[in-house]
């Protein structure tokens, strides 16, 4: 029987992709087979993880982009296409956080987050939309958030960005079902970044974080590629509109001592 989870002929653009969560990710797809543009604003990052990921023997394009502006989504894809001849699996990992009381933010704040983490989100899958319906097996994985579930203190602008990167996620899996586009999500619990380290490594927040985790444990990004490769596979043919959550417990979670 047929490797379900071989992602060989695939290929997958992830936006985020030289950093944290996005660059396992793009490194993680690329170990199981696709070929992967892991796009991002910084070219040295770019280069970086494509050199990881050709060192490996997989195939990679250099390509850097910025999810807030669609022409460079636009020249993003038409690269990957003149390279790989199109596009089966989209990651939308590109985003940031900031910590502040909410009375105390600025509204340009709130619109810039925005505009990274959700409507760049939007504008990735329009951008790719057309190349994805063509592929037959299209894929489309969102990077959600405890927060998309759970508030969290002072960080009002993320949540709400990833509680609607999630409401995205379930309208475009009704939407997109016809062109045999799945569109999923996976919610990360707490994997500690360049994003948000300084907030929960050695941290009040970070100690009452492990505590809420049944595990007990912060994870480490390369524990998300098993549902990244699952969802952008044919084993998740009939699976749609979902969001997994990776988080070591802490949304089961109720007492945990």
């Amino acid at each position: 029987m047929a490797n379900c989870f071989d992602l060989s002929g695939h290929v997958a653009v992830v936006t985020g992709g030289t950093s944290g969560i996005g660059r396992a990710l793009a490194l993680g797809l690329a170990a199981h087979g696709a070929s992967v543009a892991p796009a991002g604003r910084r070219r040295h990052l770019v280069e970086e993880v494509c050199g990881a990921i050709e060192a490996a023997g997989g195939a990679a394009l250099a390509h850097t982009v910025d999810v807030r502006a669609r022409h460079s989504l636009e020249a993003l894809r038409e690269a990957v296409l003149d390279r790989f001849g199109g596009v089966d699996i989209l990651v939308n990992a590109a985003g940031y956080t900031f910590k502040q009381p909410t009375a105390q933010m600025a509204e340009e704040q709130w619109l810039c987050l925005m505009d990274t983490n959700l409507t760049g989100a939007l504008r990735a899958c329009q951008v790719f939309y057309e190349p994805l319906k063509r592929s037959g097996r299209g894929r489309v994985i969102n990077v959600a958030s405890l927060s998309s579930f759970l508030a969290f203190h002072e960080v009002a602008a993320y949540s709400a960005s990833k509680t609607g990167l999630l409401s995205l996620t379930r309208s475009l899996a009704c939407e997109w079902a016809r062109d045999g586009i799945c569109v999923n999500a996976l919610a990360p619990g707490i994997f500690p970044t360049e994003m948000n380290r300084e907030l929960v490594m050695g941290t009040a927040r970070g100690r009452e974080l492990l505590m809420r985790t049944p595990m007990g444990r912060f994870g480490d990004p390369a524990e998300l590629v098993g549902v990244a490769v699952l969802l952008a596979s044919a084993a998740a043919s009939f699976l749609t509109g979902q969001c997994i959550a990776v988080d070591g417990g802490y949304l089961a979670s109720g007492v945990n001592s």
